[in-house]
């Protein structure tokens, strides 16, 4: 690692990266400076291509108090010092350079806001220290674990979580390295996954854990990916049907962008009749399209494709819903395939979906959702879908991710 700078330097920011750093130059080479903004004048320690700040000499007048007492210190949020307007201008601004980088000339929604402490689903650590346990976010840029008090992103719920997950951690961290503790606040209880425990955890340890789990109320308790304690299956309404995702499955971040993305989600596909959920995880969208239209979901994940046939099952008044468990990365759905599709809906994890999106730009599908968490693989794909003859009907970002560089985003295309 390249030294610490011998004396600090005076810097001025430049503008905010794609990370939401601050961004600079000095001697000609890019630096980042965290925590600061565009026309700032600050005074900082340089390491490598990243600066420590040790003083903001003049301020912006975009630059607002932090709502969180552990900002700066912990690594969940990197924004919270942009003022609202300039922060939701920027998060557009990531959808829109990203369109540029692909040369897509499209108009972009204004980002569609989510309040704070929305955020229902949180992925804790937690290690001994002593005889105890720490349990929070990690530092930034570090692993080292911050203890958290307050917290402006999640839901109050799983802030009062914390006492008695720091119970379970204290039977299950390991001796050396974290715990991992994913919990989720559901409508029938909290659901909470243990990794990292370790492979020689003892029986009555075991035991200990599952009681625990039981007196604190939890819905469900898994450790290292097996269920030990369900005490009520964990749920969350999908339309009208229950969403039962499987131990520390993934889920939308918050119940408000949820309801965004599949508002936006519906529009898109309009009165189509057959429709395709490509990446369809354990039936956010699947299950409240199956309202109107017969369903094809199509996911490589087995425990999700499981939880999603389970909730089928359960709900009463869907049309028909067909389960395929297959990888749309090595195989996906062919042009052939899909003609038996009117619309289709494409929601697949941060690194897109290039071989599938081929198909579908070639297919003669009528509308598609494109539902994306990273701008620049979304731009790539949608360049795809364009150059085979779709056009852009609408594209909305929505702030899913509260404070983060990240954002969620919706497309509407047609023929």
């Amino acid at each position: 690692m390249p030294p610490m700078s011998a004396s600090p330097v005076i810097l001025e920011i430049q503008r905010l990266g794609a990370q939401g750093d601050g961004v600079t130059e000095l001697d000609g080479k890019q630096i980042f400076v965290p925590l600061t903004l565009a026309g700032e004048t600050v005074t900082a320690e340089i390491n490598g291509d990243r600066a420590r700040v040790i003083d903001i000499i003049r301020p912006s007048a975009d630059r607002v108090a932090a709502r969180c007492s552990h900002y700066g210190e912990c690594g969940g949020c990197s924004l919270q010092h942009l003022a609202d307007d300039q922060y939701l201008a920027l998060k557009r601004d990531h959808v829109v350079t990203a369109l540029s980088y692909q040369k897509i000339e499209a108009s972009v929604d204004p980002v569609v806001s989510i309040v704070p402490q929305s955020r229902r689903r949180a992925v804790f650590a937690a290690h001994r220290a002593g005889n105890g346990v720490a349990i929070g976010f990690h530092g930034r840029r570090s692993h080292r674990i911050v203890p958290i008090s307050d917290c402006a992103v999640i839901t109050p719920g799983l802030l009062g979580l914390l006492p008695r997950l720091q119970r379970i951690a204290l039977i299950a961290a390991p001796h050396k390295d974290a715990l991992t503790i994913t919990a989720t606040e559901t409508t029938t209880g909290f659901d909470v996954a243990l990794i990292g425990v370790a492979k020689a955890f003892p029986a009555d340890d075991r035991l200990r854990a599952v009681q625990t789990a039981n007196e604190l109320g939890f819905a469900r308790l898994s450790i290292n990916g097996e269920v030990v304690m369900e005490r009520v299956t964990p749920s969350l309404p999908a339309g009208v049907a229950q969403l039962m995702p499987p131990p520390g499955g993934f889920l939308q971040a918050c119940a408000a962008s949820e309801a965004a993305m599949l508002e936006l989600v519906q529009e898109a596909i309009g009165d189509a009749r057959r429709v395709v959920d490509l990446f369809a995880g354990s039936g956010t969208f699947t299950l409240p399209l199956a309202s109107t239209a017969t369903v094809h979901a199509a996911e490589s994940d087995g425990p999700a494709i499981a939880s999603l046939e389970r909730a089928a099952k359960r709900a009463q008044g869907l049309k028909p819903i067909t389960l395929e468990k297959r990888d749309l990365f090595r195989r996906p759905l062919t042009r052939d395939e899909l003609k038996r599709f009117d619309a289709a809906v494409i929601d697949p994890p941060r690194a897109g979906a290039e071989a599938q999106t081929q198909q579908l730009a070639a297919s003669a599908v009528k509308r598609v959702a494109m539902v994306s968490c990273n701008a620049q693989t979304f731009a790539r794909d949608l360049s795809i879908m364009l150059k085979g003859g779709w056009r852009v009907m609408r594209i909305t970002p929505i702030d899913q991710f509260l404070w983060s560089p990240h954002i969620e985003i919706v497309a509407q295309l047609r023929r």
